[in-house]
């Protein structure tokens, strides 16, 4: 796997120094790695030592049995003080003492004078006895005197009870502590070094690339030298690689796009405006037109200032939705009959064309909403309704009609519109609410039904096609706005 970076990559694109090596991620892992081991020694040594005291004790026991049994070889159990003190101290003991049956039997050494600190019975010991007594002896320092039971060995009686300066145990057990701390640390960091390299190249390495190709890539989307080239990992860091990848080019690609709409956009915004001047001058012309006696004048110049009219209304259109966003709905209760009746008026002195207008919504039915918003949404749907119409004359059995209805489930009003047109053509259905893409008729924009939609949505509403027989139905839903019932009686009471 090669590094995040390469000596002949430019200078601007060098990675930034990362973090301390104990403050990043390899430093954490390592110091980690070496708690871990260290613990586990600890786990280790607590039970050793222990069984380290123990052995060296049986061993005294032991050396202290055979004495005995050389003792006992010896004519009359008599032997000369040299010997008795040379037996002794390779023992380690101080008195040897050895139970058979009800007999106790001093073998070696005196009792007279001798007083002992503590007393173990190794036969009657538990592993956590036998912990607590190795800490003992390391904490309790030198010069006790300790009195020690165990099983006899060969079978030469019931138990061996000695007596034993218990200062050179301390010192063994203190010398096996240096030896298996100093063996933790060596063993610590060599088995750290070996997991810190393994891991820093397996995780720390890809994790650094990873984080160095999304920092470059946040701070200059566009270059694409800032994706991430793939290694063709097979394990969750090659799948976070391919992922990021994929991502990186998806979004370096929408960005792109967005760039060129936005250039678009400006551009078209500065043509509709100077086209629109343009047009309301032709508009003043067209005017005149109609003053003219002239049959052809008569028959044509309608169909002129219509088609002047519509291509204002594009540019008009086309201006006010490239604004940055849509004003934030300014709700309030108020009845619907009045508002479509509005709308009705308001379409047909648009349209010189005989459309029937139909409604059927109860004089009681409320709204919550924008009043504003909610006319340019039934307008520019009926707008849509119109030019359905109007464009397919010959295709319907009866006189073109658009029909609204409303009514109330619970706290949400939903609006129907409904034509006895064509219908939405399914290849229109897919980005029907989407501006430049959802037109329905031929040469539109499709702007009507995006604006309605925004305006909706931003009412917490929905608008979407219902399926009928005949014609277009859309249903626009706006639930009433959630009210705090307590601050609600309070304004009511007041």
């Amino acid at each position: 796997m090669s590094d995040p970076i390469s000596d002949d990559q430019p200078a601007e694109i060098q990675a930034p120094q990362g973090p301390g090596l104990f403050r990043g991620l390899s430093g954490k892992v390592l110091t980690l790695i070496i708690l871990f081991i260290m613990l586990g020694e600890v786990l280790i040594y607590v039970p050793s030592i222990a069984n380290f005291r123990i052995n060296w004790i049986k061993q005294r026991t032991e050396a202290a049995q055979i004495a005995s049994l050389v003792l006992e070889a010896t004519p009359d159990d008599m032997v000369s003080e040299e010997l008795e003190g040379e037996l002794l101290r390779n023992a380690n003991a101080l008195v040897v003492t050895l139970q058979r049956g009800e007999a106790r039997h001093l073998m070696l050494g005196q009792t007279k004078g001798v007083t002992t600190d503590r007393q173990f019975d190794l036969r009657e010991r538990s592993m956590m006895m036998t912990i607590f007594d190795a800490f003992e002896v390391l904490a309790a320092g030198d010069g006790r005197v300790i009195r020690v039971i165990d099983e006899a060995h060969h079978e030469a009686g019931d138990f061996i009870d000695i007596v034993i300066d218990e200062t050179p145990l301390r010192a063994a057990m203190i010398g096996y502590s240096i030896n298996i701390l100093a063996l933790s640390i060596i063993l610590s960091v060599l088995v750290a070094a070996l997991i810190y390299l393994s891991l820093h190249r397996l995780l720390v390495r890809p994790m650094r690339r990873i984080t160095w190709h999304m920092e470059r890539f946040s701070s200059n989307p566009e270059d694409a030298r800032n994706v991430i080239a793939v290694t063709g990992r097979r394990d969750e860091l090659g799948t976070a690689e391919r992922q990021l990848a994929l991502m990186q080019t998806e979004l370096a690609d929408m960005l792109h796009q967005k760039n060129h709409l936005a250039a678009l956009g400006l551009a078209v915004s500065k043509i509709s405006h100077d086209l629109r001047n343009m047009l309301s001058s032709m508009q003043l012309i067209s005017d005149r037109l109609g003053t003219v006696q002239d049959p052809t004048v008569q028959r044509l110049a309608p169909k002129l200032v219509a088609s002047i009219d519509r291509a204002i209304d594009f540019c008009a259109h086309t201006l006010k939705y490239g604004r940055a966003r849509e004003a934030p709905p300014r709700r309030e209760l108020f009845k619907l009959a009045p508002l479509i009746a509005e709308v009705f008026d308001t379409s047909a002195a648009r349209t010189g064309h005989g459309i029937l207008w139909r409604s059927d919504i109860s004089d009681d039915l409320v709204i919550d909403a924008d009043r504003e918003h909610m006319f340019r949404i039934l307008t520019n749907m009926c707008r849509n309704a119109i030019q359905a119409l109007v464009g397919h004359q010959d295709e319907r059995p009866g006189p073109a009609t658009i029909q609204l209805n409303g009514w109330r489930e619970g706290a949400v009003v939903t609006i129907e519109v409904r034509d006895n047109g064509p219908g939405v053509p399914a290849r229109a259905r897919e980005n029907l609410f989407q501006a430049f893409k959802g037109s329905v008729t031929p040469g539109g924009t499709g702007l009507g039904l995006a604006i309605s939609s925004e305006l909706v949505r931003a009412h917490g509403g929905e608008i979407k096609l219902v399926e009928t027989d005949t014609g277009a139905c859309f249903w626009i839903s706006v639930p009433d706005r959630v009210t705090d019932l307590t601050q609600r009686r309070a304004e009511t009471s007041a």
